[in-house]
């Protein structure tokens, strides 16, 4: 477990913006004690990629990015004044939300859609893709999570998600679902706070089970005891301006509630689901 500071150094430098191929850190101060996380921003696949052999309107669909997520990061980022990290490539390229040996890491087949262009994939290919598009990213996110260590303030993580109102043919009941996986700090106040609105159905690890070994959330949250959760919110709901603009208002206070919760700023490794980290089980 990463070790803590005694407290915030008023001296610590905020994070920089920086862009590359394969990520873009929004700049924000590390001691306000929040990272936001995007795995899934964006649509975009390199020229030499060749669109993975897909046609364009394969990227306008769920299958390539997380709808209305890039936004939203943003506009919170903005309003509570905290860093975030975005990728900047297709989950179809290589899914940053995975571990290096997970076999859906680069996908051939995602919804019906074959994909041509990693259909044929050999190891030096999926190599070649890990270290120019998935390394990067996630070093991005360790040096952010640094930096709030850096300034004092061991971050609370949250990564932004979405999903599609229907699944094979049948709909979705939850406006937004609230995912993890032996934590429960981060997820316990979220969907509180998310469920004392009467107007949503939140999902308890639904639409998916947060318990994914080797996925972002379990390599920056988990192994560094950092309370974290991940908050998928139904695509629909945030497929345009006014919807982002309306859960990013929902979502600020419960966020500035969660980095003034002083249980949630205590590095501590609790496990997980999927197994115990290092042979020893630490689960409450």
């Amino acid at each position: 477990m990463t070790s803590q500071h005694d407290g915030p150094s008023r001296s610590a430098p905020a994070v920089a913006a920086e862009i590359a191929e394969g990520f873009e850190i929004v700049p924000g101060d590390p001691r306000l004690g929040l990272v936001i996380l995007a795995d899934h921003a964006s649509n975009r696949v390199p020229a030499d990629l060749v669109a993975l052999g897909l046609p364009p309107a394969e990227f306008e669909r769920h299958i390539a990015y997380d709808i209305g997520v890039a936004p939203l990061t943003r506009a919170l980022a903005a309003r509570l004044g905290v860093p975030a990290v975005l990728s900047r490539f297709s989950r179809l390229v290589i899914d940053p939300n995975r571990a290096e040996d997970d076999p859906t890491l680069v996908m051939r087949l995602s919804d019906g859609a074959v994909i041509p262009g990693n259909r044929s994939i050999d190891e030096a290919g999926r190599q070649a893709r890990i270290e120019r598009f998935w390394r990067p990213y996630d070093a991005a996110i360790g040096r952010t999570i640094d930096a709030a260590f850096t300034a004092g303030r061991p971050p609370v993580l949250l990564s932004l998600h979405s999903y599609t109102p229907i699944w094979r043919g049948r709909p979705r009941p939850w406006h937004c679902g609230v995912l993890w996986d032996a934590d429960p700090r981060l997820p316990d106040l979220l969907l509180d706070r998310l469920r004392g609105d009467t107007e949503l159905v939140v999902g308890d690890n639904e639409p998916y089970d947060g318990a994914l070994i080797g996925d972002t959330m379990y390599r920056h949250g988990t192994l560094r005891g950092l309370a974290h959760a991940i908050l998928e919110v139904r695509q629909d709901l945030i497929a345009d301006a006014a919807g982002v603009e309306s859960w990013a208002g929902r979502l600020e206070p419960i966020l500035r509630e969660a980095v003034t919760h002083a249980a949630l700023g205590e590095p501590r490794l609790w496990g997980s689901r999927t197994g115990p980290i290092d042979g020893i089980d630490r689960r409450a």
